[in-house]
C-alpha cells in the first residue's frame, strides 16, 4: 500500500511541504491547511510524483458536508482522504481515492462506535490515534482485518518502532526529526 515507506511525513505549513517535496518519500499527509493552498500543493505533488493524503476534516475554510466531500474528491483529487466522517469516506471510495478512517482510542464506547462505522464505510485503511498504544493497534487490525496506520503522540523512535511492531503499516508524524527513522 505505502510500499517500503513506514513513515508518512505530515505537513501543516508550506515550509514543511517544500521539505517533503525534496524527499524520496512517495506519500505524505496534509494537515490543517487553508483551502486556498490545496490546488497548488496537489499540482506540485503531482509534478514531483508524490501522493498526497489529505486530512479532510482539518481543511480550513470548508464545511463538513457533502459538498465539501465532492469538492475535495472531484476538484482537489488527492491520492487519499483521511476523515472521521462517513460521507467524506464514502465519497472518496466512490471517487476511487484511498479512504482512510480515523479511529480515536478514547474509551471502549468510542472504539465500538468506530467499529460500527467501519462496517458501514468499509474504508481501505484505518488511522489509529493515539499511535502509542501498540496493544490497541494490534487489536484494531485483528478485529477489523483492515490495514492500520498509527498517528498522534508519536514523539520518539521507540514510539515509531512500537507501532510498527504492533502491526501498523506506517506511522504519520509531523515531527521532522522522525521523518528519517
Amino acid at each position: 500500500m505505502f510500499g517500503s515507506q513506514s513513515i508518512l511525513p505530515a505537513v501543516n505549513t508550506m515550509k514543511d511541504f517544500e521539505q517533503v517535496m525534496e524527499r524520496d518519500d512517495d506519500f505524505f499527509v496534509v494537515l490543517d491547511i487553508h483551502l486556498s493552498m490545496l490546488t497548488t500543493m496537489r499540482k506540485f505533488a503531482n509534478e514531483a510524483n508524490k501522493k498526497m493524503l489529505l486530512h479532510a476534516d482539518l481543511v480550513q475554510g470548508l464545511k463538513s458536508d457533502r459538498y465539501a466531500a465532492e469538492f475535495i474528491c472531484q476538484s482537489i483529487r488527492p491520492a487519499g482522504v483521511i476523515s472521521t466522517r462517513a460521507n467524506m469516506l464514502k465519497t472518496a471510495k466512490k471517487s476511487n481515492l484511498l479512504a482512510i478512517q480515523r479511529v480515536f482510542l478514547l474509551d471502549t464506547m468510542a472504539l465500538n462506535t468506530s467499529y460500527q462505522q467501519i462496517k458501514t464505510v468499509e474504508p481501505d485503511v484505518l488511522e489509529v490515534l493515539p499511535g502509542i498504544l501498540p496493544n490497541y493497534i494490534h487489536k484494531v487490525r485483528t478485529e477489523t482485518g483492515i490495514d492500520v496506520i498509527a498517528g498522534g503522540l508519536i514523539t520518539s523512535e521507540q514510539d515509531v518502532q512500537g507501532a510498527l511492531d504492533a502491526g501498523a503499516k506506517a506511522v504519520t508524524t509531523s515531527r521532522k526529526d522522525l521523518w528519517n527513522v
